[in-house]
């Protein structure tokens, strides 16, 4: 009987697939800067190009989740890997070709955006297919640090490789990542149950019915829209105060690198605190976000900034495992993906409304007026949420052994599965690996990226 989450085989090769992709990912972001740069010399290319990839995930998540609860989440899966695997490698042979095309590019990114929008809400599916019972927070708290430490380290690659081969070879490096995470997935075995044949809406509408029956969730999903909308307003913001009044471009590489310390620091500790409350205290953890804003807005010394970036970003370290092992627990596994959908399109839909209210209303009062409204929004929203009866309750019950308190699923016509019920994905070879000695209705366990 394995007491580690990597003791499982399922989970040993997602962990790997996962953290291998995520590092590839983490180190594009930079490598696509400075190679749209280069080719145009203008900063609306690159926002074309990052629309591009934005707008088709947003808008095809929702289906995205319908397709990976009706079919094999790990056939869903295995397909998106190969497909931006396929896009990522286009990108770096045009890169490296030496006259690249930017609506090549452009058309590029929008296909790896649609296969992310298939490939986001299979995540949470295959977790919980590979991981059951109390290692199952220990094990979204691995993947949760596995992200910590390649947005810690993806930068510094990017830059290794920019400078010494060129950027398109932090594409070619993420293609192949893509690939070896596809090659491990088709070794992955997991049951499906088959879902019976119903219209694309009716999926919709019973994948909407889960979330807005239990009130802990979807006002932590307004909540967390606001994180990521004043996430938006700190990266827009960020790099010129960084380089005109906290001292240079450094300061503001400084900053970034602090919060993906922080991230890693509060993914590890959600794997060992274990909090009573876990979306209460998610959400205060959240809150912190706050606290870089103040600091930019004052603005506060560069080493101040630094720090408070670095608490902030632990705060959403310690969410993230948290709210993707409590979503894991509370939904039935036939809507895992469709409620997932609905939690990254709600989470990611204020992103782009902050990239673009902040440089308008930083122009039309300066920059200190977005950047507080930022800080009091982001703060009151998350906070506010210990007013909601389900948040403060949440896992209260189930300390006390009453399991965990929540609304029934209205849409599937009865209560959401518990550990009685048998969850048909658990894979074969893993079946036995459940402690015996676990209460029934605390087998599964706590939350969110």
């Amino acid at each position: 009987m394995t007491r580690h989450p990597l003791g499982l085989s399922g989970f040993r090769l997602l962990f790997i697939g996962r953290t291998v992709s995520t590092l590839g990912d983490a180190a594009v972001p930079a490598a696509l800067a400075i190679a749209i740069t280069r080719a145009t010399g203008s900063s609306a290319a690159l926002a074309l190009v990052l629309g591009c990839a934005m707008v088709p995930k947003l808008l095809l998540l929702p289906v995205g989740g319908v397709i990976g609860d009706r079919f094999d989440a790990r056939l869903v899966a295995l397909a998106t890997d190969l497909v931006r695997a396929l896009a990522q490698l286009f990108v770096g042979l045009e890169l490296l070709g030496g006259h690249p095309s930017l609506p090549h590019i452009a058309a590029a990114s929008a296909v790896g955006g649609i296969a992310s929008a298939f490939a986001m809400p299979t995540a949470s599916p295959l977790v919980a297919a590979t991981v059951r019972g109390e290692l199952r927070l220990r094990a979204n708290a691995l993947l949760g640090t596995a992200t910590g430490a390649a947005r810690l380290g993806g930068p510094a690659l990017a830059g290794l490789l920019v400078y010494t081969a060129g950027p398109g070879w932090a594409f070619v490096l993420d293609g192949a990542s893509f690939a070896l995470s596809a090659a491990l997935l088709s070794r992955l075995r997991v049951d499906h149950v088959p879902a019976e044949p119903r219209s694309l809406r009716r999926d919709l509408v019973e994948g909407w019915s889960e979330v807005r029956s239990r009130d802990w969730y979807w006002t932590s999903l307004i909540a967390h829209g606001v994180w990521n909308g004043a996430s938006a307003v700190l990266l827009t913001l960020g790099p010129l105060i960084a380089a005109t009044r906290l001292g240079g471009d450094g300061a503001w590489v400084a900053l970034t690198q602090a919060g993906a310390a922080g991230l890693l620091v509060g993914s590890l500790a959600a794997g060992r605190l274990r909090p009573r409350r876990p979306v209460l205290a998610g959400n205060l953890a959240l809150a912190l976000f706050g606290l870089p804003l103040i600091a930019l807005a004052l603005p506060a010394p560069a080493p101040v900034a630094v720090a408070a970036q670095a608490v902030a970003m632990a705060g959403l370290g310690f969410l993230n495992p948290l709210w993707e092992t409590v979503v894991q627990q509370d939904f039935p596994p036939g809507t895992l993906a469709r409620v997932t959908s609905y939690d990254w399109l709600l989470s990611l839909a204020a992103a782009p409304l902050g990239y673009v209210l902040a440089p308008l209303a930083a122009e039309a009062w300066g920059e200190r007026a977005p950047l507080l409204a930022a800080a009091g929004l982001v703060t009151l929203c998350c906070a506010g949420t210990a007013a909601v009866p389900g948040v403060r309750r949440y896992g209260a019950r189930a300390a006390a052994g009453a399991g965990p308190v929540t609304a029934p699923g209205p849409a599937a016509g009865r209560p959401p599965a518990r550990a009685q019920d048998r969850n048909p994905a658990l894979p074969r070879d893993e079946a036995r690996t459940q402690d015996p000695a676990l209460p029934r209705d605390e087998a599964r366990a706590g939350i969110k990226s």
